[in-house]
């Protein structure tokens, strides 16, 4: 889907159902992209209606994760899921059919509109059932009966439940809102074998977080793309590993990311750089040495460890506030041992997730200020930065998410 980008004024639907106009000026957009690169302008962190414009054409354009393969298990497992791709209110209804494959659809009876599943909750049974004026449908979304005085009225084809791109990939279950996005997997291309030494699909949800972050969501993707603030603010994290050390990898999908190394003799990333379970038992060689961080585009940041794997999950809830879940992921063999406790990696991330959220909420403030202007970017410190930016920038200027990460200069 191409849109008109937002620096030419357009109506939207902001959050709330309101109809609005977006504006930012192309050229301060353009000028992000410009040598290192810069923040984007203040709008693009404050206004409601870029916001609006970004869940329908930046997020509903590409793959955005909602919950693990876990969520709905076993056939006939239903879960609704909430995604702001689709409108203020919007969910989705994620549904195993008896053949394994999972379908996803909007969360709405083709009767009168009620929620087939409230958001959050889950269900498991033979059909769909909306729970209003009791219209059935089957688990690939055709409807299936209605109460008897409508039945001989209907044409049963024309009323299924309307469907909703959905696709897995590493235990992920991910939605792409307007059906544009190539397959998940050729979405996030070179991550499969990056990622192998994991097994994370077949990894458990151990622990798990909520956060509400005051700041926009961009602002939570651009501190985790870089530690040249971790002297400043992460004490804990700079004892286990350098904040000068790693690489940012070439990606020729929609992800941006690289590694940072531990240092001799911790495990991980804990408090004391010790694990409580040792490293996962296809992590190898380099990789008990390191640390991935990655951006899957637009809101999933995936941090895999020798012996966990860490996940941040965005939901942009308004301008100025994100819903941040976080997971803690372990391999099913860490969970049956005697005593297990993900306690040591969970303390850890929360301390550095507490110290992240206030920087990134101090910077929402700033960037409201009429002070603010955009500052130059570290090309040694802030590179993968520049390059989450600079994928914001250019579906502003172009009406749709870039091909790929590559998208500078």
């Amino acid at each position: 889907m191409t849109a008109r980008p937002p620096e030419i004024r357009e109506q939207v639907s902001a959050p709330g159902g309101a109809v609005t106009e977006v504006s930012l000026d192309a050229a301060e957009v353009r000028d992000c992209l410009v040598g290192t690169g810069t923040m984007l302008p203040a709008g693009a962190y404050t206004d409601e209606a870029v916001l609006a414009w970004e869940l329908r054409f930046l997020l509903g354009g590409g793959w955005v994760c909602v919950g693990r393969s876990a969520d709905v298990p076993r056939p006939r497992s239903r879960r609704a899921v909430p995604l702001g791709a689709l409108g203020a209110d919007g969910t989705v209804l994620l549904v195993r059919g008896e053949d394994g494959v999972l379908r996803g659809f909007h969360n709405t009876c083709r009767h009168r509109a009620h929620e087939l599943l409230a958001c959050g909750e889950t269900a498991n049974s033979r059909f769909i059932t909306c729970p209003y004026h009791n219209w059935v449908f089957d688990l690939d979304g055709s409807l299936h009966k209605v109460p008897g005085e409508q039945r001989d009225e209907l044409d049963a084809d024309a009323f299924g439940l309307v469907p909703v791109s959905v696709g897995e990939w590493q235990g992920f279950v991910f939605v792409n809102a307007d059906g544009s996005a190539p397959p998940v997997a050729a979405y996030f291309t070179g991550l499969d074998e990056r990622l192998a030494p994991y097994g994370i699909d077949r990894l458990i949800v151990a622990a798990e977080h909520e956060y509400e972050l005051r700041a926009n969501w961009k602002l939570a993707v651009e501190n985790y793309h870089e530690c040249y603030h971790c002297p400043s603010l992460h004490p804990q994290l700079c004892r286990v590993s350098p904040p000068d050390s790693g690489e940012l990898f070439a990606s020729e999908g929609m992800w941006i990311g690289g590694n940072m190394a531990l240092v001799d003799g911790a495990e991980t990333m804990s408090v004391t750089g010790t694990s409580a379970t040792g490293p996962m038992p296809g992590v190898h060689g380099g990789a008990l040495r390191e640390v991935l961080y990655l951006q899957l585009v637009p809101t999933l940041l995936l941090s895999p460890n020798p012996d966990y794997v860490l996940v941040h999950l965005l939901q942009p809830v308004s301008a100025g506030l994100t819903r941040v879940r976080c997971q803690w992921l372990f391999p099913p063999e860490a969970l049956a041992r005697d005593g297990f406790d993900p306690a040591y990696a969970v303390q850890f991330w929360d301390i550095t997730n507490r110290q992240d959220w206030a920087a990134c909420e101090s910077v929402q403030r700033g960037v409201r200020s009429a002070g603010y202007r955009p500052g130059p970017l570290s090309a040694s410190h802030e590179d993968a930065v520049a390059q989450a930016i600079a994928v914001v920038a250019r579906t502003y200027l172009d009406g749709r998410l870039p091909n790929t990460v590559h998208v500078k200069g």
